[in-house]
């Protein structure tokens, strides 16, 4: 009997049953977004997480329409709203207070009210000013109160309002139609200018003192990259008028010389008083600038997959995975945050949130030598990406929409922007290999969950992470990416940073971050404690002739703010941790370790007339007592009037006894950035990575991974080549079916 056809069909049939099995494996392997709740099962845990819930676009909506008929005042679309007018700047949630949402959460009290804050520009008043609102309940508003002075002391002035997109605009219509014409000559013949070919960048601060608003704006070439294409010139524009018609030219810089306008500058041009350097024209793609490839396509890159399915949920705002809980959102100023962060259901942090991002610049240039960019300001969750899938984020992540309402009338919504995957991070979280004795191997493979959202803040791209480990840990990161900030080339520029090009000078600036860390360690009432390490001298008692050298532990309870203060570059405890009023099974407290990962540079000095708007980055680490009126570290009115500060950090610093109380840590963690030729066309993130560790310190009994189902544990006399006995030997079954990869989809460029 010939066998050959009955193999064949054999064959035929298995690879059919292989690939149905393969196929509905994978189905669900698309890229995944969030599930939504329907109303009825708001009162489970996931429903109470919406206490944190962004702004839906529906609620933004709904604000925008109460204040426009609530107010008495007429109120103009921030995208085209004249200083001299009203308009709503921002929309975001508005925080319940912590004990109401404790006493709902953990007592059974009713749900906080649902309510939004709303920032108004109200330049059309005989005392222009600035005015928060919280507005409720929501969905459906009924009041509003005036909050500002409760907040912050009294009225916000108009002066520290951060600038709008429309501004920007109507500063570049009065640079194209009244300050570029005054310079005819020099504006074609060395600019080579035609009205498009030419891109500005602001500075900021604007100006020297309280009530300045004069900013000076960098001249790029309009290429892509434009970032690293100075042209030499600069232009200091007083726009501190609300009427846009008595804007004026303060100053222009070229080269290396300061004129008192374009006039000026073009008088010394045509008369041949001026050190000229025509900078060659660059294509469209900005050529050394581009990002495009300069090698074909290969082998694709190695990608994850989940064998049978992603390990985590999330529905709504909230993520389940592997004993952790927590539930996420996305300020319109600070960007990624999280709420009510539990590990084996117990709450370990009530809030985790970024809070400002800051760089400081030096440079020859009056724009590079002044810029103190407070990122907050311009809004770290108002510019969130959309993410690329399989470069921002494995391209199988779930992938998160959110809405933002700011500078319009109308909410935006910016697909995929926060993306949500687990990572096996291709080493062990633990391991040993015992060849002493008894032989076995024992191991667990270190995979952590990834919460990500990406924010381009002008030239700089910042990659926010929080990662979610299998023993408790936690960790905050960010990552700086994004084209470097660059000057114009001359003098002594080299004292300021590195040449880049042939007229480009990378300048040299520092990073810093500040996070709010509110940990809640087995209870609201914590206390810091700091331990470290000290050697002494002892006699060895079987050998007393000989001395020893021994380390021992040192400990402290820090009683106070002031000594939890800890500054920049000063010496701090290795160890130092949130303790709590119970113990372990072992008799310590049980706490939550602070570990700072910073190489950070130099604090701008005390004595600066605007230090004490960042005084927050005095401090690697700072821990007080939590308190409603100090929310966040910074405000974002302080980077339009740093010298008198709407939110100063180093206020909050009073000594107060921390024993026993609910305590907030406050991390900053940084990096200094001299950019170099390899900055060049624009900077990674390897080495470039800073943030901050939480980890479990005598919190368990015992390492709560030895839980985890991924463990490994095998003896030399058992057959490790069983699916029973070690689980890796499964792979080859378990994870035979790729994945179903859907077609790659991108919005980033939609409604821009």
């Amino acid at each position: 009997m010939n066998l050959k056809p009955v193999l064949i069909l054999l064959g035929l049939a298995l690879a059919t049953i292989f690939a149905l099995v393969c196929v509905l494996l994978t189905r669900e392997r698309s890229p995944r977004s969030c599930q939504h709740l329907p109303p009825e099962q708001e009162d489970t845990e996931d429903g109470q997480s919406l206490v944190f819930a962004d702004l839906t676009a529906e609620e933004m909506s709904q604000v925008v329409r109460y204040l426009q008929g609530h107010l008495g005042v007429p109120l103009v679309d921030a995208s085209r709203a004249e200083p001299a007018e009203n308009c709503i700047a921002w929309v975001d949630l508005q925080v319940p207070a912590k004990a109401e949402v404790l006493r709902f959460l953990d007592a059974g009290g009713a749900r906080p009210p649902r309510e939004a804050l709303a920032v108004l520009y109200f330049g059309k008043q005989p005392e222009p000013n600035i005015t928060e609102y919280v507005v409720g309940p929501l969905p459906r508003p009924a009041y509003h109160r005036d909050v500002t002075a409760h907040k912050y002391g009294g009225k916000v002035p108009y002066h520290r309002r951060p600038t709008l997109a429309v501004e920007y605009k109507q500063i570049g219509g009065f640079l194209k139609s009244q300050v570029f014409p005054s310079a005819p000559a020099f504006m074609q013949q060395v600019m080579e200018y035609d009205g498009t070919n030419l891109a500005a960048v602001t500075a900021a601060p604007r100006g020297f003192q309280s009530g300045d608003r004069l900013t000076w704006f960098v001249l790029f070439q309009n290429v892509s990259g434009f970032f690293v294409h100075p042209v030499g010139l600069e232009v200091l524009v007083d726009h501190s008028s609300l009427d846009t018609s008595q804007w004026a030219v303060s100053r222009v810089f070229y080269n290396g010389q300061y004129y008192r306008d374009m006039v000026q500058l073009e008088s010394a041009y045509v008369q041949g008083r001026m050190s000229v350097e025509k900078v060659r024209r660059a294509p469209w793609d900005g050529d050394f600038s581009s990002m495009k490839p300069r090698a074909a396509a290969a082998a694709p890159f190695p990608l994850q997959f989940e064998p049978q399915g992603p390990r985590y949920s999330v529905r709504n705002n909230r993520v389940l995975f592997q004993g952790w809980s927590f539930a996420f959102g996305m300020s319109v100023s600070t960007g990624l945050r999280l709420f009510d962060i539990r590990h084996k259901g117990e709450r370990v942090a009530y809030e985790i949130s970024v809070q400002e991002a800051l760089s400081v610049y030096g440079s020859n240039c009056p724009a590079g030598m002044s810029t103190r960019y407070m990122d907050g300001s311009f809004g770290l969750g108002r510019y969130t990406s959309p993410l690329v899938p399989g470069v921002d984020c494995p391209y199988l992540a779930t992938y998160v929409d959110t809405h933002s309402l700011s500078d319009s009338l109308r909410p935006k919504k910016r697909k995929a922007s926060i993306c949500i995957f687990e990572q096996n991070l291709g080493s062990p979280l633990r391991r040993h290999y015992s060849n002493l004795q008894s032989l076995y191997y024992g191991g667990l493979v270190n995979s952590a969950l990834v919460l990500r959202s990406i924010a381009t803040v002008g030239n700089y791209d910042y990659v926010w992470d929080f990662i979610f480990y299998q023993n408790g840990a936690l960790e905050g990161k960010v990552q700086a990416t994004g084209y470097p900030s660059s000057s114009f080339l001359h003098g002594d520029g080299l004292r300021y940073g590195n040449r880049l090009w042939e007229h480009t000078l990378g300048t040299i600036h520092t990073h810093f971050v500040n996070y709010k860390v509110d940990l809640d360690v087995a209870g609201v009432k914590n206390s810091l404690v700091a331990q470290d390490m000290a050697f002494e001298m002892a006699r060895a008692p079987w050998s007393p002739e000989q001395q020893i050298e021994r380390p021992r532990l040192t400990k402290k309870v820090l009683d106070t703010e002031d000594q939890a203060a800890f500054q920049l570059q000063s010496k701090m405890p290795r160890y130092i941790y949130f303790a709590s009023n119970s113990k372990n099974k072992w008799g310590h407290q049980r706490g939550y370790r602070i570990q700072i990962s910073s190489s950070a540079g130099d604090h701008v000095p005390e004595a600066s007339s605007m230090e004490r708007a960042i005084s927050w980055a005095r401090y690697q680490l700072a821990v007080t007592r939590r308190k409603e009126e100090e929310p966040t570290s910074t405000s974002i009115y302080n980077q339009n009037d740093p010298w008198t500060p709407t939110v100063a950090f180093a206020d909050f610093i009073n000594n107060e006894t921390i024993t026993n109380e609910d305590l907030v840590a406050w991390i900053t963690a940084g990096f200094l950035h001299i950019p170099h030729a390899e900055d060049i066309p624009n900077t990674v993130t390897v080495g470039n990575s800073v943030g901050f560790l939480l980890r479990p310190y005598n919190y368990y009994d015992l390492d709560p991974s030895i839980y985890s189902p991924d463990g490994v544990f095998f003896t030399s006399e058992q057959d490790f080549t069983s699916c029973e006995i070690n689980p890796l030997a499964c792979l080859p079954k378990t994870a035979s079916c790729l994945p179903n990869f859907p077609p790659f989809t991108y919005d980033g460029f939609r409604n821009m």
